[in-house]
């Protein structure tokens, strides 16, 4: 089950808030405990055990570690293991034995294992609590229902933000909300969905429609890709934030416009926040950071930027991905970083070319596919510069795309914000409420009509 469907919005959600807020709220982490995992059972049913494991091995685990003895140690890295293993098992066997076979030739079996929704986002989770309560950064949960409901929470269970225990432990044990809550986080859901389902499921559209291969075709379907997946994973995220405002959780912003930056570091300061800060808090400054000498700094940036690779998939193009940008933050820390600041418009065209190819490579299984796109892209192979049908779909989807660069920029926002301060700002207080009323009967109109609505994140 998907945020943006009829399934969720109108049935799942409806029940959820209605139960919620007429339950005590001594038993409302029970109630929302169960809601996550029926969330979870139809869309993953014979994985839904497995979860309900993992919240009580990972809750016992946290009990022995945080009492300080000479065992923590011991049952952190047996956690570590359980949990590290798991995803290993689950995310990459195939990949594993299949590189073992093609490489030595070997007669093995390939098994294939169906990949449980989320896996990669609440292993995390459940990494971050138990390496925090053995840091001494928090106490372990009050009990196990409290510990679960923060593992299991549907809001972000199958595609993030990555939640930290730290971050919505007040919350758990308040289990509420107020009413400027619960209106802005209708609003931020509004928002998200808008996002998803008339920004990134239609430039979706628009990318299976450019099959033939001309040079414009070429740069312009990873260029709608950047912004589909940026819509798509942003719009999921705002969505996931404005869910836990309804029920009073306060997750941390998980983007903050990534396609306006003006280098790979600011990039990666905008994109995807949750992952990123998670892999500098528990792997990169484990390793040292850049308080080292300067070959194992390189290395630390390797070693993170192989494994931010290999999280996102078990295929070679996501560790090529992976790779890519570790060693242009190498290159644009080492050599670029004061060239950068000096010239504004030629490093935002930088940043957006390399953004632009790295989703290439993202979105493309076969490497050799990717070298042909990028001969392609640069006038490399031999094949027209435009031809009728992209002219035909790029005039059809113009204004789409306009719209969707511009919504990418705080352009919006910023707009907004100035009229607030103005005398227009009360006549604002009644246009907002309607458009976005507006926005959220058109969502679900193309949510009726549409055939297409996959969540891109959801496989990672």
């Amino acid at each position: 089950m998907v945020f943006s469907s009829i399934l969720f919005i109108f049935y799942f959600l409806t029940a959820l808030l209605l139960l919620y807020f007429v339950t005590p709220k001594k038993y409302r982490n029970i109630v929302l405990l169960l809601f996550s995992l029926i969330f979870y059972f139809l869309g993953e049913p014979k994985y839904v055990i497995y979860l309900i494991l993992s919240c009580v091995i990972n809750y016992y685990l946290s009990i022995i570690i945080a009492k300080k003895n000479k065992s923590s140690k011991l049952f952190l890295i047996i956690g570590l293991i359980y949990n590290i293993g798991m995803l290993v098992y689950f995310k990459y066997t195939t990949f594993i034995l299949t590189n073992i076979h093609n490489l030595f030739n070997l007669d093995i079996p390939i098994i294939h294992i169906a990949l449980p929704i989320g896996i990669s986002f609440y292993t995390f989770q459940a990494l971050s609590y138990l390496i925090d309560v053995y840091n001494h950064k928090h106490k372990p949960a009050s009990n196990i229902i409290e510990f679960s409901c923060y593992l299991t929470l549907f809001p972000q269970l199958v595609a993030g933000p990555i939640v930290r225990f730290t971050d919505i432990k007040e919350d758990l044990k308040k289990s509420s909300t107020t009413l400027e809550d619960f209106a802005k986080g209708i609003k931020i859901f509004i928002i998200g969905l808008a996002k998803k389902v008339l920004l990134a499921n239609v430039l979706g559209e628009l990318i299976l429609k450019l099959t033939t291969q001309t040079i414009i075709s070429s740069w312009l379907k990873p260029i709608c890709y950047t912004l589909q997946i940026y819509f798509d994973f942003s719009g999921y995220s705002d969505m996931a934030i404005g869910l836990g405002l309804m029920l009073g959780y306060h997750f941390l912003a998980n983007f903050n416009y990534p396609l306006i930056a003006n280098s790979i570091t600011d990039f990666w300061r905008r994109w995807h926040i949750s992952l990123s800060s998670w892999f500098r808090d528990y792997v990169y400054i484990p390793l040292g950071g850049n308080r080292v000498n300067t070959l194992k700094w390189l290395r630390n940036i390797l070693i993170v930027w192989l494994l931010t690779g290999l999280w996102h998939g078990a295929n070679w193009n996501f560790v090529l991905w992976g790779l890519y940008f570790g060693i242009l933050l190498i290159i644009e820390k080492l050599f670029l970083a004061k060239y950068l600041t000096k010239f504004h418009i030629l490093n935002h065209l930088y940043t957006l070319i390399i953004v632009i190819i790295s989703f290439l490579i993202f979105s493309t299984d076969n490497i050799s596919t990717i070298f042909i796109e990028l001969k392609n892209m640069f006038f490399l192979n031999n094949i027209p510069f435009i031809d009728k049908s992209t002219i035909f779909y790029l005039k059809d989807y113009l204004i789409l795309i306009i719209i969707a660069i511009i919504c990418a920029t705080p352009i919006l926002s910023k707009l907004y914000t100035k009229l607030q301060n103005t005398k227009i700002a009360p006549i604002l207080n009644i246009i907002e409420p309607l458009t976005l009323i507006l926005v959220f009967i058109l969502s679900i109109a193309f949510l009726i009509d549409a055939s297409f609505n996959p969540f891109l994140y959801f496989r990672f």
